[in-house]
């Protein structure tokens, strides 16, 4: 069955609603509208250097905003292609109205299978599509008839849906038919966003020449549709997302819609019941949640009313739902809308509920129970295989299968399987299709596309957006199924009209929201991440400083004795910091046996690159508090260094890899001062780095002084190397090294930023402000140790010999490292204990394959 195309009609002209875009993208290319690229357009007339310089632009901002690569490591995200898909104002008029019929009568089905059920008595609906259906979830259903004797439809006085998506295509005679229905937790809201900020970015010409009606206004009613549905009556209830997390293939969409929204980006981790009613839990304790807007599957939201296993859900979430303290969008049942069977009997139930046949029709389809039906389909399989795409009958997220890409044993395997169970399978028509000019290699050539249109609830009825996303299929890739986790997609855009409605949300009535200056509104999960994000920062450039003063030394050729001990030194240090082995230490064959450990610690799989990929998932995990410049700090420069780093060959490549390291480490550390306001985020950020640095100096120190009294010059050399302090103390003392005034610069100095005790000072400010003065013991035990520094330092200051008694302080430091680990825990346990996981690095995400399915998710 031939596609139709989008842009150009049956005697091959321009449609009129692309004429616009086209002139733009052939000004583009440098051919103007009336140039003969316009006699054929797929042909490559209008694609050009211009074009395809738009498309890597639009490529490369995908992957500097997260969209592209939002892990190291991590499949390639969704893409844009340049060329939107535009429709005229009266098309979208139609596809407006049919959708919204179908989202009604969407809704009274739901309301009839969790209410009285009278489909399923009448024979209007088969009882094999509800309860054998696995998103029919049976705690969902209502119980509670009203005076009228009507059951209720919904536990707490609302829609059972709020949002909702349908999959189009282009049917045989040019309309367009629905293939399947997303009633669950539709993918796609967010990727519109950022497709069309993308294409503002890229394509500003295409804008203007062919403007299309604005996004914003709809969100504005979707924020203000959610903030009206909480249940509690309360003046500024407070709306939450609800993410299976920062694994999860479209969780740069869930970011992304949270920040559209306004509402709280959360974890399952990060909510609670208490006394029925949903609390997120946060430093200054918990915080009621009225309305949960869902990103994760229904059968995993309550693990005691659906009996699954693992920390994602939330246990009593749906005896809150069901006593009405709170609204879930969409409910956590509705997902058993998206059985492919449904689209044999929805057609039907319209004339029954609505009064009316479906405006905007089915793409047909036949369940193959029928054994009339499943001879009749049987047979095309054999003889005409085109003509059938056959699903499952209750797995929405299978892949649907064309027999015509069957070689003929394997169609021959798969008749045998629908035949054997034929009740299991629905086969609809292979719609025609269509195509439209789509950007491959530079040229413009003609892609099979499928449309995604949205939904929501305004408190009144359904809003279509204006707008929508189209799926550019690849070569081999079938309609219907799942957003897959990664693909093109296009920008649908519908053009503006003089008289087109722009609505947006009523004006708010509540009461003035009061002023509040505390940093203890911060998810704990978020703390507890912002915490690690500092400390691991800081034990990478730690890490990369000694492996960097270590390339300095093993380079420099036949080293003197004072050299060799200088390096011996430093190998102590290496080995310590889990860097080197102690086998690798230098001996009477020179350093080779180092100079391979320090290459290997550099290198992939080492703990540097182990490093790297923490601080960029801790990244993404605390996106939500990061400004887009913040996070292209914390994450872009990381990602080259450590390609510069992996790819070093040689010493001196090395040594300018890792000064790249410390650069970035010193750039996140400015980036944080300078742009991030100073609460919970910030605190718990910085709290982690004085942390870590303050346990790492200690540690350096410890074994740089592990030198006998006589050798104690290379230990305080080392000491000042390793604190970043030469230049300071070599403007303070020029070239004299003594114990004291050293070891008072790396240990008491209030002034120096990489001295021990401004670690300590810093930790205690820090704790002091999270807690406002409330938590007076962290507070005391980190002046404790500044104290302990302090007097370290000013015990050396009137000894006769300083040498010996720094030779005597290792044991001291190290005392005093884990004085300052032991804080650490006390924090955990005051701030992050609710937490159900620990942080551990590398840890494997648990599998869900219904969340994030290889072949279609979403």
């Amino acid at each position: 069955m031939s596609a139709s195309d989008e842009m150009v009609d049956g005697r091959g002209r321009i449609r009129p609603h692309w004429q616009g875009l086209i002139g733009a993208l052939a000004d583009l290319a440098g051919d103007g509208p009336g140039g003969d690229g316009l006699a054929d357009p797929l042909a490559g007339g209008l694609a050009g250097d211009g074009l395809a310089e738009r498309a890597r632009r639009l490529d490369a901002g995908f992957i500097a905003d997260g969209v592209g690569s939002l892990l190291p490591g991590a499949e390639a995200a969704w893409r844009c292609d340049p060329v939107p898909l535009p429709i005229s104002g009266a098309e979208f008029a139609t596809l407006s109205a049919g959708l919204i019929q179908r989202a009604t009568l969407i809704e009274a089905v739901l309301a009839d299978i969790y209410g009285p059920q009278a489909l399923i008595a009448e024979g209007l609906v088969p009882p094999a599509l509800v309860y054998a259906n696995p998103g029919f979830l049976r705690p969902c259903r209502a119980t509670v008839a009203d005076p009228g004797g009507a059951v209720a439809p919904d536990r707490h006085g609302g829609a059972l849906m709020g949002c909702y998506a349908a999959d189009l295509v282009r049917g045989a005679d040019g309309g367009w038919q629905v293939m399947t229905d997303r009633t669950s937790r539709a993918a796609g809201f967010g990727l519109v966003l950022e497709n069309r900020r993308q294409i503002a970015r890229a394509m500003p010409e295409s804008l203007r020449a062919a403007p299309p009606r604005p996004l914003r206004p709809f969100y504005d009613v979707w924020q203000d549709s959610l903030t009206r549905a909480a249940p509690n009556g309360r003046d500024h209830p407070a709306v939450a997302l609800l993410t299976p997390g920062t694994r999860h293939p479209f969780w740069f969409e869930h970011l992304l819609l949270a920040r559209e929204l306004g509402c709280a980006l959360v974890e399952g981790g990060d909510l609670t019941i208490r006394h029925g009613l949903l609390y997120l839990k946060t430093l200054a304790g918990l915080q009621p949640v009225d309305v949960l807007l869902r990103r994760m599957d229904g059968r995993r939201m309550d693990p005691v009313e659906f009996g699954q296993t693992g920390q994602r859900g939330v246990p009593g979430l749906m005896d809150a739902a069901r006593h009405g303290r709170l609204r879930i969008v969409n409910d956590p049942g509705t997902g058993v809308m998206e059985a492919p069977g449904w689209a044999a009997v929805l057609p039907g139930l319209a004339p029954r509920l609505l009064g009316a046949p479906l405006l905007l029709p089915q793409v047909p389809a036949v369940v193959l129970s029928d054994p009339a039906e499943a001879r009749r389909v049987l047979a095309d399989i054999a003889e005409a295989p085109a003509r059938w795409l056959l699903r499952p009958l209750l797995d929405g997220s299978a892949t649907v299968t064309d027999p015509a890409t069957l070689d003929l044993a394997a169609r021959a395997d798969f008749a045998a399987r629908v035949e054997a169970n034929p009740g299991d399978w629905i086969a609809t028509r292979a719609p025609g299709g269509s195509v439209a000019p789509t950007v491959v290699a530079g040229r413009l050539q003609p892609r099979t596309v499928q449309l995604r249109m949205f939904l929501v609830q305004d408190g009144v009825g359904w809003r279509c957006m204006p707008g929508g996303l189209a799926r550019v299929l690849g070569e081999g890739e079938l309609m219907g199924g799942r957003l897959p986790r990664s693909g093109l997609a296009k920008d649908v855009w519908v053009l503006t009209e003089d008289r087109s409605d722009i609505r947006g949300p009523s004006a708010g009535t509540g009461r003035a929201v009061a002023i509040r200056r505390t940093a203890g509104d911060l998810p704990s999960r978020t703390a507890d991440n912002l915490f690690w994000l500092g400390r691991y920062v800081e034990r990478l450039e730690g890490k990369a400083r000694l492996l960097k003063l270590g390339v300095a030394r093993v380079a420099r050729g036949a080293p003197s004795p004072r050299e060799v001990a200088d390096l011996s030194a430093l190998t102590r240090c290496l080995v310590a910091a889990r860097l080197v082995a102690a086998e690798d230490a230098p001996s009477g064959a020179g350093p080779a046996a180092l100079v391979s450990a320090i290459g290997r610690a550099a290198r992939e799989a080492g703990p540097l690159a182990r490093l790297g990929e923490e601080i960029l998932r801790l990244t993404e995990a605390t996106r939500d508090r990061l400004t887009g410049e913040m996070y292209a700090t914390f994450s872009h420069p990381l990602r080259a260094a450590m390609a510069r780093l992996h790819a070093a060959r040689g010493l001196d490549a090395l040594e300018a890899a890792l000064g790249e390291v410390l650069r970035y480490s010193a750039a996140v550390a400015g980036t944080a001062a300078e742009n991030m306001v100073r609460g919970g985020g910030y605190l718990f950020l910085d709290l982690g780095r004085r942390v870590e640095r303050a346990s790492a100096t200690c540690l350096g120190l410890a074994e740089a002084l592990k030198e006998p009294p006589a050798r104690q010059e290379t230990a305080l050399r080392l000491a000042l190397e390793l604190c970043d302090s030469v230049i300071t103390y070599r403007s303070r003392y020029l070239t004299t090294l003594q114990p004291s005034p050293v070891l008072d610069l790396v240990l008491a100095d209030p002034s120096n930023p990489r001295g021990v005790a401004f670690q300590c000072n810093e930790i205690r400010a820090r704790l002091a402000a999270i807690s406002n003065g409330s938590e007076a013991e962290l507070v005391r035990a980190a002046g404790a140790l500044q104290a302990e520094a302090e007097a370290i330092a000013a015990g050396l200051v009137d000894l006769p010999d300083q040498a010996t008694a720094a030779a005597a302080l290792p044991d001291r430091l190290e005392a005093l490292r884990a004085a300052i680990g032991a804080l650490s825990d006390r924090v955990t346990r005051r701030y992050f204990a609710l937490l159900p996981a620990v942080q551990t690095i590398g840890s494997p995400l648990d599998p869900d394959e219904d969340e994030a399915p290889l072949v279609g998710a979403a």
